[in-house]
């Protein structure tokens, strides 16, 4: 990352809610056919969250701490905040002084910009401001939330017009949290009703929704110069399993989230 970091633009998705299992079918079925292009081997890495929902998740996350392979570590990060005795810390990470990644890159020369999503992100009351607040610059609207049934393809229009918008030598560190995943998602899914509400079905419609789409978000990430993209999961979500519906809570549904690193060449190319 010490190489990376300076040169390259950097997008982080944090695709809110998604649920690793769910994730993982869809790729292996091929119904996630734009994601699974830049996935290493058509795969998610199966991770562990930092937290169990969005703004603690987040918080972790703006200071370094990804989503943890699921496997025994230590495990060296990309990033990481200069603390003395971190075991995690390796010769590849790239560290900063600051208290968070965000006005770290912005130290680097960076351009900082938040696309929010769900609540933790509207700016609306003091809680909301928190995160956006990090970033030298953070956008927000309602068709960008949860109850709106195109909010990533809005999203993507603000994206590209602040990427139109950037002097070309000026090198963007572009933030998207993705609402379409976060209940309510029936309406991602024909035939769903409001009534009968939220499924693992509806679920997967709009990860398949957000696949659809999201080929337009990293086109506009790379079309200046390389871009290194992190698009993983803050955390899971519950539906009935093993009694258990909804996130901040302690079950394997909600920890074990999906997570992919990869560069964007200009035009497109993996």
């Amino acid at each position: 990352m010490n190489e990376v970091v300076g040169r390259d633009d950097l997008l982080l998705v944090t695709l809110d809610t998604l649920r690793f299992d769910v994730a993982q079918e869809l790729a292996a079925a091929g119904r996630l056919p734009h994601l699974a292009r830049h996935l290493p081997g058509g795969r998610w890495e199966e991770r562990h969250a930092p937290g169990s929902f969005t703004y603690a998740s987040h918080q972790a996350i703006f200071a370094g701490f990804l989503p943890t392979p699921a496997a025994q570590g230590p495990h060296p990060r990309l990033f990481a905040a200069r603390f003395g005795g971190s075991e995690s810390t390796a010769g590849r990470t790239f560290v900063f002084d600051s208290a968070d990644l965000v006005s770290g890159l912005a130290s680097a020369g960076y351009r900082t910009v938040c696309v929010g999503g769900v609540g933790f992100f509207n700016k609306r009351a003091a809680l909301g401001s928190v995160l956006p607040g990090m970033f030298q610059e953070s956008h927000w609207e309602p068709e960008f939330g949860v109850a709106s049934p195109t909010s990533f393809e809005a999203q993507i229009d603000r994206a590209e017009r602040v990427i139109a918008g950037l002097e070309r030598e000026r090198r963007l560190f572009l933030f998207v949290n993705v609402a379409a995943l976060h209940q309510p998602n029936w309406f991602h899914l024909p035939g769903a009703t409001r009534e009968a509400g939220d499924s693992r079905a509806t679920h997967a419609a709009a990860l398949e929704y957000v696949d659809r789409h999201i080929g337009r978000l990293f086109a506009a990430a790379s079309s200046r110069r390389r871009c290194f993209a992190i698009v993983c999961s803050d955390h899971g979500t519950a539906y009935g399993d093993e009694g258990w519906t909804g996130h901040r809570l302690g079950h394997a549904s909600v920890w074990t989230v999906p997570y992919a690193h990869f560069f964007l060449e200009p035009g497109g190319a993996r």
